[in-house]
């Protein structure tokens, strides 16, 4: 994770000065598109950086649960960083669509945008496995805006190569398209952050196997109270479990522990923790109270 981090803030910051060359020399407005976002890009990856190193410190007495949540934190600040980007990159191509202008050394623009997208792809290939292996929410937002910086740099490419040949106007119709892109990106990473942050609940699919898992345990009567969070790269799962009246402390105590050795076998990143009942107990609380 925090390798991932390192790599987008140095794209980010190596394509952000390319851009800045070729902006300077051919003065287009989808260029200035993407070196903002590249700047932008650079301050997130930043915050991100110091939000994984931050997430990844183990529990303590004061955050027991670990923090995990810097990393959705971390979002909320992408997703105002995009959200700026896209909002003065719309200005900025209403008024060259207004007031136009030609431009300048496209060839050198058209060779900076498909590096950009070289570098963006391979870090985009990277950031994937990093998610796959990792759950990473931090990780998964960045890799969210990167591929709408892929679409960016497309974008950018196809409106120099088109002012090229004497579209000047579409350098400031993709401009707009794109800022519009931008903040679409901004409010799509804010609610996946807020979800983290609201400790929403798991994926229903993975909470119906979680409860399968349980029930699956020999001994096990039934399980309610399935409750799931995600904070960070970690499933904290609580549940209860019916166990039968007979059993000794013991024995029930090697239950919830069969218990929670089948959903983390299953589900690495989960934190499981178990409450068994008497199933006497329960039946008591589902039956019907009488009354005169």
């Amino acid at each position: 994770m925090r390798l991932a981090t390192y790599a987008a803030l140095t794209a980010a910051l190596s394509l952000a000065l390319a851009k800045a060359v070729a902006w300077w020399l051919s003065g287009s407005v989808s260029l200035l598109a993407g070196l903002t976002d590249s700047l932008l890009d650079g301050a997130a990856s930043l915050l991100n950086l110091i939000a994984v190193h931050y997430a990844l410190r183990p529990a303590d007495d004061d955050h027991r649960y670990g923090h995990g949540k810097a990393e959705a934190l971390a979002g909320l600040g992408q997703a105002l960083f995009i959200g700026a980007s896209a909002l003065l990159v719309g200005s900025h191509a209403i008024d060259r669509l207004l007031n136009p202008e030609p431009l300048g050394a496209p060839a050198l623009g058209i060779a900076v945008m498909l590096l950009s997208i070289a570098v963006t792809v391979a870090l985009l290939l990277f950031q994937g496995h990093v998610v796959r292996v990792t759950g990473s929410t931090a990780i998964r937002a960045d890799s969210l805006h990167y591929r709408s910086d892929l679409l960016l740099n497309s974008s950018i490419l196809l409106a120099l190569i088109l002012a090229s040949y004497g579209w000047a106007q579409m350098d400031a119709v993709f401009g707009i398209a794109i800022a519009l892109y931008i903040f679409w990106s901004a409010i799509s990473i804010a609610r996946e952050a807020a979800t983290v942050l609201m400790d929403q609940e798991l994926d229903p699919q993975i909470s119906a196997e979680m409860h399968e898992l349980a029930c699956a345990v020999p001994g096990v009567l039934g399980v309610h109270d399935l409750r799931t969070r995600l904070s960070g790269t970690r499933w904290f799962v609580q549940l209860h479990l019916e166990l039968p009246d007979t059993l000794s402390l013991q024995e029930a105590h090697e239950l919830c522990e069969q218990v929670e050795k089948a959903i983390r076998e299953q589900f690495p990143r989960a934190e499981v923790l178990v409450h068994p009942d008497p199933s006497s107990v329960i039946k008591h609380a589902a039956s019907p109270v009488a009354t005169d």
